[in-house]
């Protein structure tokens, strides 16, 4: 249906579209009031839990969004994770706006959508299938006339792919809804923010005027950390004083874990390298059936009929081929890339088209025998000389003609009717008609037209992994399942394990919200105990991964909600005190030595110099000197005297003097509204981040973790 490929030609940006829509997700009855104290929830927001079938429901709905989308079947573990993520973070949004717009009385009407929908403007809207051809733009006709034929089609067997069409556009549907009440939200607090024409010519003024400056400073780098002390009583009063800045709003924990990677060992490589060496000797005398004799040997890459392009082919098979004659075996050689052992036969070399053009007509009737008499009767029409078109309509067909890439087939693992069919595509001749039976119609096709001819090869490749082999994976199985029994706690764990061959990974800060440990597939058990243990705990043994991975993990330490301790804090505030004692000692050095003069700071122990051009208000100047980015002296330019030297600038890098002596504006017109034009959307920007306080005040609780 050319509808569904539009879909799916426009995917990857439809998700990105889908992805930065504000809130971009909620189900029909997500408005409805959820029943507290459900024994399956998975998570709360305001007071209201979303248990795990409720959620699970909007997980599968979302996921046939994005297959549809992606024009896939299915999508893979870390594609599932991140439509799991964004239906939470979607649902959470959406409950917290709705608290918020219930309060205010903001709605939004079926006569807005259709506002919407007649302007066709929206982001949304650009990327659904439902376009002019002509303009691009969205067309309302068309998704009328799509809604009119999915109802009379509805309920028949012809209506499968309508139907998935149709919960697509009720998605959008529902996502214009929900956009457009953050939009009414958004706009309403922006609003609130008010500009005015001093405002907006002090954002003009910091933006246009440029200044030139002499710049010298002594970095903090220059005064060893071993000249200052930090005492205890300076951490818990600079602790006392930005204790905010240290709030955490959800557990986490810190673990150790021991992760253990099964590799083969060098007996499971010596015999994977005989088995591929036998298989090389017996495959330079094969002649024939090699599709059936490259799967016997184990070779991942399938043996397919068809000449292919260089890049369908293992780049490091592609990368022999000149050093290989028709007909002769290469190798067996060992490939690090991909940990495998290869070989492989060219058997032929020729020219073939990337591209080809051809036309069908599909016919089937009640068995075999009808089948046959009508598409010879269809064949022998058309020898005749009647338009193939035409002929295709009479039989409910079109007829019109398609274009086969190479990069279609090329690379797949083709046989029987698909193997079939494309090698008579791609070796027809143009203009050629074929009669084709296949195992459940007969295909009369014809080439049109073919393009970008190219030389291609057909090659037998044998490419065999260095797995391990059972014996080696109980083994290493064994080992690490006696350290873990012999290392029950943290204590023994820590202290045995280099001695035991293992390294102990570290890692801080574990939250609920992730989906497995170390980058490790399959942990997500591991994940479940962290968040049930005790510090000083050790986990049992897991088996993960692609069934490669043995892990154990201990527990360290819980980090509750609330305001994170000042040992986990310490070296931050360390940091911070040693700077600004590091600042007054070279302060005082500085006045010590009774500089009055750029000359005489620049002779200072440690000095270092620097010439800064166009430097503004409204940015941070960077500084190459320092390697620092210095806010202050775009600060200190907008206000200075021309030629005049500043008292020493405590800065992030070091302590600075300036001297300004040139300034410029540039050629832009300052223009009241336009400015407070941009005022308006720096306050829409804050808007915004007015999520993140919804978010601390509805108390949002996530325990996803415990089902998914």
């Amino acid at each position: 249906m050319a509808t569904l490929q539009n879909i799916r030609s426009k995917g990857p940006l439809l998700v990105i579209v889908i992805g930065v829509a504000l809130f971009a997700f909620i189900a029909g009855d997500a408005w409805k009031v959820l029943q507290p104290h459900q024994s399956h929830d998975v998570g709360e927001v305001n007071g209201d839990a979303l248990s795990a079938q409720e959620y699970q429901g909007l997980v599968e709905e979302y996921t046939e969004v994005v297959k549809l989308s992606r024009g896939v079947s299915a999508l893979n573990d870390e594609q599932t994770n991140q439509v799991r993520d964004e239906v939470w973070r979607s649902y959470v949004n959406n409950k917290l706006i709705e608290k918020e717009v219930k309060s205010l009385g903001i709605t939004v009407s079926p006569a807005e959508i259709q506002d919407i929908l007649k302007a066709g403007v929206h982001p949304l809207l650009q990327q659904t299938p439902f376009r002019n051809p002509q303009t691009g733009k969205f067309d309302r006709d068309m998704l009328n006339k799509f809604l009119v034929e999915y109802s009379r089609m509805k309920g028949s067997q012809a209506s499968e792919q309508y139907a998935a069409l149709y919960k697509y556009w009720s998605f959008i549907e529902k996502t214009l809804v929900q956009s457009r009440l953050a939009e009414k939200y958004q706009t309403l607090v922006a609003k609130a923010l008010l500009s005015n024409p001093v405002e907006a010519q002090a954002t003009f003024d910091g933006r246009t005027s440029q200044y030139d400056l002499l710049f010298t400073a002594v970095p903090y780098s220059f005064v060893p950390d071993s000249a200052v002390s930090v005492k205890e009583s300076e951490l818990k009063e600079l602790y006392n004083k930005k204790k905010e800045q240290f709030k955490q709003y959800q557990e986490t924990r810190d673990i150790k874990y021991v992760d253990v990677q099964v590799t083969a060992s060098a007996e499971d490589k010596a015999a994977i390298q005989k088995e591929v060496d036998e298989a090389t000797e017996q495959l330079a005398g094969v002649t024939e059936d090699y599709t059936a004799f490259i799967r016997s040997t184990g070779s991942e890459v399938p043996y397919v009929d068809l000449l292919s392009n260089k890049t369908a082919l293992p780049s490091d098979v592609a990368a022999r081929l000149d050093s290989a004659s028709i007909g002769s075996v290469y190798g067996p050689y060992y490939n690090g890339s991909d940990n495998t052992i290869n070989s492989f036969k060219v058997l032929a070399k020729g020219a073939a088209a990337d591209s080809v053009q051809f036309r069908q007509i599909q016919v089937i009737a009640e068995d075999a025998a009808k089948t046959k008499a009508l598409s010879d009767s269809i064949y022998t029409a058309l020898k005749g000389g009647a338009d193939f078109v035409e002929l295709a309509k009479k039989y409910g067909q079109t007829g019109e003609s398609n274009w086969l890439t190479a990069a279609q087939y090329e690379g797949a693992q083709l046989d029987g009717d698909n193997l079939k069919f494309i090698s008579t595509v791609v070796n027809a001749g143009v203009n050629e008609l074929v009669k084709l039976p296949m195992a459940q119609v007969d295909v009369i096709l014809q080439v049109t037209n073919k393009k970008a001819v190219k030389d291609k090869y057909k090659v037998a490749v044998i490419k065999r992994e260095v797995e391990f082999s059972k014996e080696t994976y109980n083994r290493a199985y064994n080992d690490f399942s006696q350290f873990v029994a012999a290392n029950p706690t943290l204590e023994k764990m820590t202290a045995n394990a280099e001695e035991a061959g293992y390294k102990l990974l570290d890692r801080s800060d574990v939250s609920a919200a992730e989906h497995g440990i170390g980058g490790v597939r399959g942990t997500k058990e591991a994940l479940r105990w962290v968040f049930s243990a005790k510090p000083g705990d050790v986990s049992g043994l897991y088996e993960c991964g692609e069934s490669d991975h043995l892990m154990a993990v201990a527990l360290v330490n819980v980090t509750p909600e609330g305001y994170r301790p000042l040992k986990d804090v310490q070296e931050i505030l360390k940091a911070e005190i040693v700077k600004e004692k590091k600042a007054e000692k070279i302060m005082a050095d500085m006045k010590a030595a009774n500089a009055s003069t750029l000359d005489q700071y620049k002779a200072m122990p440690g000095a270092v110099s620097d010439s800064l051009k166009m430097v503004t208000f409204a940015a941070p100047a960077y500084v190459p000197s320092l390697r620092s980015s210095e806010s202050l002296v775009g600060a200190y330019a907008s206000v200075a005297e021309a030629d005049k030297l500043s008292e020493p600038i405590k800065g992030n890098a070091g302590v600075f003097v300036l001297q300004m002596y040139g300034k410029e504006k540039t050629n832009e017109t300052f223009d009241v509204k336009e400015e407070e034009n941009v005022l308006t959307n720096m306050h829409a920007r804050f808007a915004s981040h007015m999520m993140n306080d919804l978010y601390l005040k509805g108390k949002v609780k996530d325990t996803r973790y415990l089902f998914f």
